[in-house]
């Protein structure tokens, strides 16, 4: 609870809460307690505003006090009880609150209304004394008696009071006056008749009047004594009081049933008041509650009046809207019993076209929401959509007889397929000019429903197919049989070398051929029947037009006409698209279901007659399976895709057989070279039958398998026979050197076993020179080897005093190694010499020098090292 930042601000805000029918004297805020006061009563304690409001009464004249307690906050504020002050009995204090700021306010009510007293906490003392001054006073003035003060000390309230009166006389008192100024006239209590600026003026007095302050001084000046007669003065002081309250006694119990009988008198006459008062107000509501009847029945009334007007102009519009959608005879005619032949299609199309506008105009937005519910439009949208089954119906069942019996006509036709002897290319100007004649029919029957052509879809999808697949295997058996195929009982690598007849380097498959014929046949052919049957079925997707292969020269390529109205197209949202999208895929299947078998059955067969065919195959499915991606062919993509992948395993077939037949060539040098041979005239066949970018992967993963087989062989030989390994790996990697030098050059992967080919014939090479200079001159490089051996551990210059290095060993060992030796340049490929010998035999034959002139100063090598390479230069040029 927000608090406010004076007390006129909250008095004025509770003010405006109850209205003017009541003025708010004061407002304070408190803490109430239902418990005793204490720990416990505190931890339940809440926050409330508690405030006195005065009600004058416009019967009796009189002024009716209220104590209002208010919950909620500042900007929610409510009332949650109302106490009459006129039955408050007893204000009683808290004791055990030391400040003493805590109080409860007993009242009087009946037996049979349950009643706990609460505690009610001040903010300050002030709020306490301000607040209990005030009710005392306005229940002594308006109710004619006061509240008993238990537990409260009542001079010091009279005190603060008396301090305290020009603030209090400058709060709420002048604003009583001003909210009452209508009330000047006097108003009657029990005591006397006092007026209303009089009440709220004495509200505020101090509890001991002026008047009884000077009679108390007179009273006290007529005891003047000295100043020793103490004694005598409290005596008769004494007596005087007694007197006084022995008179007062009698006069109270003299005036006690006069009074009480006054005051029940006067409780009865306020009672009946009130009784009376709060008869007059629920008279007041029931009137007013009448007059509120009064006025919503002539409210109705006249919604009444304009509810006849708006009706009758309803009907008359209603009857507008329903002559606006009545069936023009003509239409009926056509809807219900007209014919669909050739000459009448137009009426029906025109019938159909106003059916599934008339249908349209019913729906919202075209007619408004408001008549949409009504029974006649109803009704009439109920009529239109008979006439609308009973038309599809007709049409479906028409349409389907009408199609399957053109499609039998064409199939019977003898000239429709290939014969012996005769490729032909499927043709459908005649059918599709036919078709083309309900083109706009069917298009204005998915316009009146979008699933009324299911049924005619899935039975010119049967029909079609059944002279697709024929068409297909026609030609397929007739390509087969009139392809001349060079079939061989030798193995594949045998085969190869029938590329010598062949003009060209290796030649070109006529398996291939078939196989490409095939696909430029049938593929744009399958793309645009997959085109042609979407567009004319309606089919709300992308469509696609025929690609012609710019190959294709042949005499039999001619462009079809295809039936594709741009116009008949709908725009759709994507997610309706996909929809027809799935659609669409599933009557594709059921269109061209079965084809794929007849060219499973050519790839088969190519590859029973030419295994090597596969690559130029793999190349011309992939030109055409990069080119098909949209929805209307989609399922001749999927028929490339497997295609693809029949190819790609014949393909992995024939290197695995391959690789079998390199492992079981005969473990020597001239199985290794026939397989080497072999191996490069493969490469080449492969690289001039590669199409496409797509066959590269494959390709390369096929040379690492069958150069991998080689090279392991070699290895393998090397191992069984290390003897004459040198002379077999420097034969078998410089023919793979010689065989792939250009190829190598333009493709990555024989690069890499090119380069690994030299790598390997290198290290084969310097083996092998390395064998014969240590065959011819075993003791020369025995004895270096040794020396350089005992140099890491003795001087140079003791070495000739070592046993078996003095000088006579090493005249032996030169005399020995040297004399009578000869090198033939003959027996030595040029390779060998300049690379590998000479270079070798040079380093071994200068390594002696430099250690006979660090061991054996006295000692020289005839011929030196500078005449040796002299001598070795000679026979080069030799």
């Amino acid at each position: 609870m927000e608090e406010f930042s004076a007390d006129d601000e909250l008095r004025g805000f509770v003010q405006s809460l109850i209205g003017s029918s009541e003025h708010v004297v004061m407002a304070l805020y408190v803490e109430m307690s239902m418990s005793s006061w204490g720990t416990e009563g505190r931890a339940q304690s809440k926050r409330r505003i508690i405030a006195v409001a005065v009600k004058p009464s416009t019967l009796t004249k009189k002024m009716r006090v209220r104590l209002l307690v208010f919950v909620g906050s500042s900007s929610a504020l409510e009332i949650e009880k109302v106490h009459e002050l006129r039955r408050l009995s007893r204000i009683e204090g808290v004791l055990q609150d030391k400040s003493g700021r805590t109080f409860i306010l007993n009242f009087d009510v009946p037996q049979d209304r349950p009643w706990r007293s609460s505690e009610w906490t001040t903010q300050t003392l002030e709020d306490r004394n301000r607040l209990l001054t005030a009710i005392s006073k306005l229940c002594k003035k308006c109710h004619g008696r006061a509240p008993k003060l238990v537990g409260i000390d009542v001079v010091e309230m009279q005190l603060w009071a008396k301090k305290n009166a020009k603030i209090l006389l400058a709060g709420a008192p002048d604003v009583m006056l001003e909210s009452f100024a209508i009330h000047e006239e006097e108003i009657v209590n029990d005591g006397g008749d006092v007026e209303i600026g009089e009440i709220y003026s004495d509200a505020y007095e101090e509890l001991v009047s002026k008047d009884e302050e000077e009679d108390m001084d007179a009273l006290l000046g007529m005891y003047v004594l000295g100043i020793d007669e103490a004694d005598a003065f409290s005596e008769r002081l004494t007596k005087e009081v007694i007197a006084l309250d022995t008179a007062n006694v009698h006069a109270i119990l003299e005036n006690a049933p006069i009074v009480d009988e006054v005051t029940e008198l006067l409780d009865m006459t306020l009672g009946s008041v009130e009784d009376l008062e709060e008869w007059i107000s629920t008279i007041n509501v029931k009137i007013r509650y009448m007059r509120e009847d009064i006025a919503a029945i002539e409210s109705a009334n006249n919604c009444l009046e304009t509810q006849v007007r708006n009706n009758s102009l309803l009907l008359k519009e209603l009857h507008l809207v329903s002559d606006r959608f009545r069936v023009p005879p003509e239409y009926a005619e056509t809807l219900k019993e007209g014919t669909f032949e050739e000459v009448k299609v137009a009426q029906n199309v025109e019938a159909c076209k106003w059916l599934a506008t008339a249908l349209r105009d019913l729906q919202p937005p075209y007619l408004e929401p408001s008549y949409a519910s009504m029974r006649a439009i109803r009704e009439k949208r109920d009529e239109l959509e008979k006439l609308k089954r009973v038309f599809l119906k007709r049409a479906t069942s028409f349409l389907c007889d009408y199609f399957s019996s053109v499609i039998e006509s064409t199939i019977s036709d003898k000239d429709t397929f290939s014969t012996k002897g005769k490729l032909r290319k499927p043709v459908r100007d005649d059918l599709r000019f036919k078709c083309r004649t309900y083109a706009r029919m069917i298009k204005h029957m998915k316009a009146l429903d979008k699933n009324s052509l299911q049924p005619l879809r899935k039975s010119f999808c049967l029909s079609l197919n059944v002279l697709i697949r024929r068409e297909v295997r026609e030609f397929a058996n007739e390509l087969r049989s009139s392809t001349v195929a060079k079939q061989t009982n030798s193995v594949w690598l045998d085969r190869l070398e029938s590329s010598k007849t062949q003009s060209s380097p290796v030649g070109e498959s006529t398996v291939s051929e078939a196989y490409s014929r095939m696909l430029r046949t049938f593929i744009p052919f399958l793309v645009d029947e997959s085109s042609f049957f979407a567009s004319f079925m309606c089919f709300e997707v992308q469509l696609l037009t025929p690609q012609v292969d710019p190959d294709d020269v042949s005499d039999d390529s001619e462009t079809e006409a295809r039936v594709v109205n741009v116009d008949d197209t709908v725009p759709n949202t994507q997610n309706q698209q996909a929809l027809e999208s799935k659609t669409l895929k599933e009557a594709l299947r059921e269109l061209l279901d079965g084809i794929q078998e007849d060219f499973y059955a050519v790839i088969k067969w190519a590859h029973r007659q030419d295994p090597w065919s596969c690559i130029s195959m793999q190349g011309a499915t992939e030109k055409y399976l990069s080119s098909h991606k949209a929805d209307a062919a989609w399922f001749v993509h999927g028929l490339l895709d497997d295609l693809q992948v029949r190819i790609s395993n014949n393909f992995n077939q024939v290197v695995a057989e391959t690789s079998k037949q390199f492992e079981r060539t005969e473990r020597n040098q001239a199985g290794v070279l026939y397989s080497i041979i072999k191996f490069a005239k493969l490469t080449t066949l492969i690289e001039f039958q590669i199409v496409g970018r797509n066959s590269r992967g494959g390709i390369d993963a096929a040379y690492e398998i069958l150069a991998g087989t080689i090279f392991s062989t070699i290895e393998n030989i090397g191992e069984n026979d290390p003897k004459n390994f040198e002379i077999f790996a420097i034969d078998n990697y410089a023919a793979f050197q010689d065989r792939m030098y250009e190829l190598a050059a333009v493709t990555p992967v024989l690069e890499k076993f090119y380069i690994q080919a030299t790598d390997s014939y290198a290290q084969a090479c310097q083996q092998y020179v390395q064998t014969m200079i240590n065959y011819q001159f075993e003791r020369f490089t025995s004895f270096v080897e040794k020396v350089e051996v005992l140099l890491l551990s003795t001087e140079p210059g003791k070495v000739s005093s070592m046993p078996g290095f003095t000088k006579s060993d090493l005249r032996k060992k030169l005399k020995s190694s040297l004399s009578g030796k000869s090198i033939q340049r003959q027996d030595i490929l040029t390779t060998l010499w300049n690379q590998y010998f000479k270079p070798m035999f040079f380093e071994k034959y200068k390594a002696l020098e430099e250690i006979l002139s660090k061991c054996y100063k006295e000692e020289s090598l005839k011929p030196s090292s500078a005449d040796m390479k002299i001598i070795l230069d000679r026979m080069l040029i030799a």
